[in-house]
């Protein structure tokens, strides 16, 4: 198969129909073998009826069904497990991402030879209480992760090469920071392609709020420390636990030390519990062989548990290939 098209969705069931009509005509238009897979990420609306219709109607409609709704991350998941096609293109059921871009992401990623190319929506039509935010949610990402040539990480319209989407594992809200992911897991090719961007056609947008902006920078911090010190927690974890419990060693060294001299002299002094001093360098040194250590430990556990991906699918609609 030439491509899987994967699209996340929450109440869009008035695009659905005219996004796959417009998906259907440029792939016969290339003739390319393909399949789409729509993933309800637990609507309220109409939506899993019209895909299970599509599915009924095409050969190439898959359909995934949550319970509930999960995020944009879990959806990718579920879709990327299943994805058949070389070449796997993501982009998002509003009418925003334009299907004909699809035949060029596709040479990008087999004649180009890149791993993953990303969509650049140079020309937006949000409002700039989504635009500047994501200027300068944009401007951090590529200074942290060390991509430079891109400019949106958070566009849906993307194309990879299976490899990518096989070898890459999207949870909790990491969706915004997939090509990251790919570097991280060996795919250092990674190209841009300015994307026409369309304004919405039907409803409003089900990712405003200023939350978002300030959960994708933890997602960011905690993505650039799992990667450049997760497989090694000691590089950081123990260089500064051994620096606090150096400091607060020392700080409870030189109070004995003018304890001892004031009693070799004769001087009056009280008691070494009675210093606030002895106690903060007790804490600085408890600090720093738990704290830190703590709550990394607790973070490693979260991710290596087993049952972080484990969505409750209620329906499936088209034929999938076995686990």
């Amino acid at each position: 198969m030439d491509i899987s098209v994967i699209i996340p969705l929450y109440n869009e069931e008035e695009s659905l129909k005219e996004l796959y009509s417009w998906i259907e005509k440029v792939m016969k238009a290339n003739n390319f073998s393909f399949e789409v897979i729509f993933v309800n990420d637990g609507s309220t609306d109409h939506s899993w009826e019209i895909i299970d219709s599509l599915a009924h109607q095409s050969e190439h409609v898959k359909g995934i069904c949550f319970r509930r709704n999960y995020g944009k991350s879990p959806a990718l998941y579920c879709g990327f497990e299943q994805a058949q096609g070389d070449v796997v293109i993501t982009m998002d059921a509003d009418l925003q991402d334009s299907p004909d871009e699809i035949p060029e992401l596709y040479r990008m990623i087999t004649v180009d030879g890149y791993d993953l190319v990303s969509g650049y929506k140079q020309k937006r039509f949000d409002p700039i209480s989504k635009t500047l935010p994501t200027k300068l949610f944009n401007a951090t990402a590529r200074k942290i992760s060390g991509i430079d040539n891109l400019h949106d990480f958070n566009c849906g319209l993307k194309a990879y090469r299976q490899d990518v989407v096989k070898n890459i594992e999207v949870y909790g809200e990491m969706h915004r920071y997939i090509p990251y992911l790919a570097k991280s897991a060996g795919f250092n090719k990674i190209g841009e392609k300015v994307v026409h961007h369309q304004a919405r056609k039907y409803g409003s947008s089900k990712f405003m709020g200023w939350n978002r902006f300030v959960n994708g920078y933890l997602d960011l911090l905690t993505l650039w420390f799992l990667s450049t010190f997760g497989k090694k927690p000691m590089h950081v974890f123990g260089f500064l636990g051994s620096i606090m419990f150096f400091i607060g060693f020392l700080s409870v060294l030189g109070i004995g030390i003018d304890k001892l001299w004031c009693l070799a002299n004769g001087i009056p002094q009280r008691l070494i519990t009675s210093s606030p001093w002895f106690y903060i360098s007790l804490t600085t040194m408890l600090i720093g062989t738990q704290l830190f250590l703590a709550g990394f430990l607790g973070d490693l556990i979260s991710r290596s548990s087993q049952n972080r991906n484990d969505y409750q699918i209620s329906k499936r609609v088209g034929t999938f290939k076995s686990n």
